[in-house]
């Protein structure tokens, strides 16, 4: 589930890396803090080809 976060993949990435970056230390935590679906969120923004980066903790 993805509500309370921008719809538009591209608005998305930047609220999802910038939350990365400034309060969680990876994308589960980040997920689970949400309430955010991990798959949903990784297919929504591989549509504009960004995938998880583990060691960057970034959607690259």
């Amino acid at each position: 589930m993805l509500n309370n976060v921008p719809s538009d993949p591209v608005m998305l990435l930047s609220v999802i890396n910038t939350k990365l970056r400034d309060f969680y230390p990876n994308l589960d935590e980040l997920c689970m803090e949400m309430k955010l679906s991990r798959q949903e969120l990784e297919e929504k923004l591989a549509s504009i080809d960004y995938e998880y980066d583990a060691q960057r903790n970034q959607f690259v």
